[in-house]
């Protein structure tokens, strides 16, 4: 319903981080939005009216407006977005897994909204690079997410050896991530560049049945059988 009064709001909507129970790793909270909202901001509207469905199966799937924000999206279409908010009715932007705008799209309709007075409201869920930090025993007070790595081979081997010298230098916990069907030549890759003593820390299927999380030191990760091919994972290196 919109309210002519003031403009809508802007909500923030976590995902789970793969196929799970939606209400075992999101909060209530999630449901309520979701409920309440049907204009959303997506990167695939059909896996976000799956996701709709599962989690309010009641909602009216026709009644839904959705706007797709992925590599394809204009950017002068990007301002239209928000138009809902302008009418007073609530805008949700709906992450394919995590949480928006955190290694994922979204800043940019939040800064337009930000722009235009629009409040922004972010709501608890599941980020694969906080669940890994916080399950890693490395440094979670000062790091970085430093996004994929090069990937020519050359410029990506310097720059482990940069984040590697970085991290050593800061105390800096170093986090990135890789498309997942190279997650294993890289993880050999690391064990390759990085010094023995280096520190790695694997998280892959956050939340997950299949959940993998481990710490060892370089050295000790060469005597690790684990296969990571195509399962999302999450890398942090603390020298």
């Amino acid at each position: 319903m919109a309210n002519k009064a003031s403009k809508g709001k802007l909500y923030l909507i976590p995902s789970t981080l793969g196929d799970s129970p939606p209400l075992e790793v999101l909060p209530i909270s999630i449901k309520r939005a979701i409920e309440s909202i049907d204009h959303y901001v997506v990167e695939n509207e059909k896996t976000a009216r799956h996701f709709i469905k599962k989690i309010s199966p009641r909602k009216s799937q026709p009644s839904l407006q959705l706007f797709a924000l992925n590599k394809f999206t204009d950017a002068s279409e990007i301002p239209t977005f928000l138009d809902p908010c302008l009418n007073g009715f609530d805008v949700g932007i709906l992450s394919e897994a995590g949480c928006p705008g955190v290694a994922d799209p979204g800043a940019a309709v939040v800064r337009i909204a930000h722009e235009n007075q629009i409040q922004v409201v972010p709501l608890v869920g599941p980020s694969s690079i906080l669940l890994a930090l916080m399950a890693s025993g490395l440094n979670g007070q000062n790091f970085a997410f430093n996004g994929y790595l090069p990937i020519d081979s050359s410029e990506r081997k310097k720059e482990i050896k940069r984040l590697e010298k970085k991290s050593r230098e800061e105390q800096q916990s170093q986090i990135f991530i890789e498309t997942p069907y190279r997650n294993n030549k890289l993880l050999e890759e690391l064990q390759r560049t990085l010094a023995g003593s280096t520190m790695v820390c694997v998280a892959s299927d956050i939340t997950l049945p299949s959940e993998f999380i481990r710490t060892e030191t370089v050295a000790s990760w060469k005597n690790v059988v684990v296969d990571l091919h195509k399962r999302p994972t999450i890398f942090i290196i603390q020298a």
